[in-house]
């Protein structure tokens, strides 16, 4: 499966100087936040295959304007093509305000996923905006990452973890990462992942299956 990972800028290959055809070969787009809610409903439409996003801490506008044909996965487990993904959007909190989170309030977010993660047999794929602390985070205060990330990889060992947030212009270009078994990427503006579908039903082949979602 072809995944196209995008996040925090919008890319004008993809849009502004956009060709016919160029998102033709994706089988999966996620967004992993601070974007256009315009620029994702135009990657739904020329792209012909799902776009799931979550929200990054300056997504406050897609509370009244959503991206539209879009799918949230903030706070969910989905399936598709057999690839179980888990969706925490979000950053570490340093001033007031909407998807901005503390260490503790994103463990109980993780913690209200727990049981339904282990029900669907782990986690191959985890979306978040921020990055897991010290994996890839910056050292001023707006973009520390979350230990809660590094817990939750230590204990589920996803295969993949993809992030935003610290776009890469801020000096740091190093885009891949290794935490314990898990890969994890820094998908800033966009990324192209080659991952295998996991044994799935045929009938189910190219859709979107919800296991859970939860409000925080």
């Amino acid at each position: 499966m072809k995944i196209l990972a995008v996040s925090d800028e919008e890319c004008a290959a993809l849009w502004d100087n956009y060709v016919p055809g160029r998102l033709k070969d994706y089988d999966l787009i996620i967004s992993c936040g601070d974007l256009k809610a315009d620029y994702l409903s135009f990657l739904v439409t020329m792209g012909r295959c799902p776009v799931l996003y979550v929200h990054g801490n300056h997504d406050t506008s897609y509370a009244n304007f959503p991206p539209e044909g879009c799918d949230c996965i903030d706070g969910a487990l989905v399936e598709y093509n057999g690839l179980r993904i888990l969706g925490l959007g979000g950053c570490l909190r340093y001033h007031p305000g909407d998807h901005q989170y503390t260490d503790a309030q994103m463990r109980r977010r993780i913690a209200k996923l727990h049981w339904k993660i282990r029900r669907m047999g782990g986690i191959d794929l985890v979306v978040t905006h921020s990055p897991p602390y010290g994996v890839g985070d910056a050292e001023d205060p707006a973009h520390h990452g979350f230990e809660a990330l590094l817990e939750l990889i230590a204990l589920y060992k996803p295969k993949y973890l993809i992030h935003g947030h610290v776009h890469l212009r801020y000096g740091n270009d190093q885009r891949e990462r290794r935490y314990g078994d898990t890969d994890v990427i820094n998908v800033s503006e966009r990324y192209v992942l080659d991952i295998p579908d996991r044994p799935f039903p045929e009938k189910r082949r190219g859709q979107l299956v919800w296991k859970t979602k939860y409000k925080d």
